[in-house]
């Protein structure tokens, strides 16, 4: 998965195609949990561009997004928002494929 570099790659990143932001931390314990299955789902969705934000060092984009757990996972589509799955909550590998599933 990609690593966020700065907020204009943010901005650009979020302006083309599919892209999925994942945010997360490194001190995040249910974070770790999931990334063992995520280069299973990266390739499952090839049509997407999987982007992980660290919550720490993007915590404005956090606000601004409303991004106040994580894991969570933000959606765009050339410029638009089209969904979120974004809680507090440890999150399965049932649920994150839903999410991308629903995305298309």
């Amino acid at each position: 998965m990609q690593k966020l570099q700065s907020e204009e790659e943010f901005n650009e990143r979020k302006e083309k195609g599919k892209s999925v932001f994942m945010f997360s931390a490194n001190w995040c314990p249910d974070c770790r949990i999931i990334e063992p299955f995520l280069p299973e789902l990266e390739e499952k969705y090839s049509h997407i561009t999987f982007i992980y934000v660290d919550r720490d060092q993007f915590i404005d984009i956090c606000v601004s997004h409303d991004i106040f757990g994580i894991p969570s996972f933000l959606a765009f589509e050339n410029g638009k928002e089209i969904d979120r799955f974004v809680s507090k909550d440890r999150k399965s590998k049932e649920e994150i494929e839903e999410f991308l599933t629903k995305l298309g």
